[in-house]
């Protein structure tokens, strides 16, 4: 028999108990080792002071879901450059070695309480939310993108017409992500996870009616996929081994939520085949919002999970709508996915693990946690809704 003397004791044994809800069972990405297959999923909180530099704030943040039990934290999107990707105002970047170093307390805080942490690397491309701190957006082609901007990342109005991207263009942010993917390693997380989801420049690029180019990036699938394998292979190549690298897809997007890719399973099959040449350890499937049951169907009777497991044959992490436990054991013993990522569920209840592993009630969601409540204005309000009481 285990004996052991202390509540965190106890709490490290349910937080990995298979026995106790199959999302407590340890699991594995390439070389990292996770107490269990609950992750934080990426969430914009725009809380720099507009520098990009990570904030003790921050570090309070993203600490909180470790100290709640995740296994795997995955960081809000982080620009890569000083040139076109920063798609916020407030932002963090790891453009720089100084913007790297800002990372490395939070880093720290995470893995002092055992929960791995993952820099997601975004590239805005034509989805710039505000006007005035660089220079014109770009994009695959010289395509608005459709809706309108998020009055809460600071936009307003029609997106802007975004400048078509030449070779030398592609070739940057390709280098861009590159050497982001380097200062994340020496900054301490244990991987990077590539933003290709949810309407950015990686997804722009896949996105039939965004990228409308004749030449080796658009047409078939294969082309316009082949942006983002070609940053992931970079990242590998760069970071070197033993460091996880990580890719997120999605058919929505966060300015269309009725996309979908028109292929269908084949679509798919091609999209996760060239991805898994590329070396990603991991896909994770972004749902915007909506439920993961529902982007997850295509309408030849295919599903995207299952293709991405099969095609791949790598970890993946589902997101969208899966928080209540009884669905989530579901599609653990269907083996639908690796791991779940949890966002709203999550900021309403930054100890959800914690609180399935001893039977506890959840917080319900408010839809007022959906604003980035981590910004300076709002500090002690979302401070106050992210609390966590010391574990009994």
């Amino acid at each position: 028999m285990l004996l052991m003397d202390t509540n965190e004791s106890r709490e490290t044994v349910l937080l990995s108990s298979a026995s106790v809800h199959p999302a407590l069972a340890p699991t594995t990405i390439g070389p990292l080792s996770l107490r269990n297959r609950l992750a934080v999923a990426p969430m914009s909180r725009v809380s720099t002071l507009g520098d990009g530099f990570a904030t003790a704030r921050m570090r309070d943040y993203y600490a909180s879901f470790a100290r709640g039990g995740f296994g795997l934290v995955v960081t809000e999107g982080t620009y890569t450059d000083l040139a076109h990707s920063q798609a916020y105002g407030r932002q963090p970047g790891i453009a720089t070695d100084a913007q790297a170093e800002a990372w490395a307390p939070i880093v720290r805080a995470v893995h002092e309480q055992g929960t791995a942490i993952v820099l997601q690397l975004m590239h805005a491309g034509a989805l710039s939310q505000e006007n005035g701190y660089r220079p014109a957006s770009i994009g695959p082609s010289a395509v608005v993108p459709r809706g309108t901007k998020m009055s809460d990342y600071g936009g307003a109005g029609a997106y802007a017409l975004p400048r078509a991207m030449t070779e030398e263009d592609i070739a940057e942010v390709v280098e861009g992500f590159a050497r982001a993917a380097v200062r994340a390693r020496k900054a301490g997380f244990d991987g990077v996870e590539i933003h290709g989801a949810n309407g950015y420049l990686l997804d722009q690029f896949l996105t039939t009616y965004t990228n409308q180019r004749t030449d080796r990036w658009g047409g078939a699938v294969e082309n316009r996929i082949r942006l983002t394998a070609e940053v992931v292979a970079a990242s590998v190549r760069a970071a070197g081994a033993g460091f996880v690298v990580g890719v997120r897809v999605s058919q929505t997007k966060v300015n269309d939520l009725a996309y979908r890719w028109p292929g269908g399973s084949r679509d798919a099959a091609i999209v996760f085949e060239e991805l898994r040449a590329a070396g990603a350890d991991y896909v994770h499937l972004a749902s915007e919002g909506a439920d993961a049951a529902e982007t997850a169907r295509f309408a030849d009777g295919g599903n995207v999970l299952e293709v991405a497991r099969r095609v791949t044959g790598r970890p993946v992490i589902a997101n969208g709508g899966l928080a209540e436990p009884s669905r989530l054991a579901r599609l653990f013993r269907e083996e639908q996915a690796d791991l779940v990522a949890l966002g709203r569920a999550a900021l309403a209840n930054p100890d959800w693990p914690l609180r399935l592993a001893r039977g506890a009630d959840f917080e319900r969601f408010d839809r007022a946690m959906l604003h980035p409540f981590a910004s300076l204005e709002n500090a002690e309000q979302w401070r106050s809704r992210t609390a966590l009481s010391s574990p009994r």
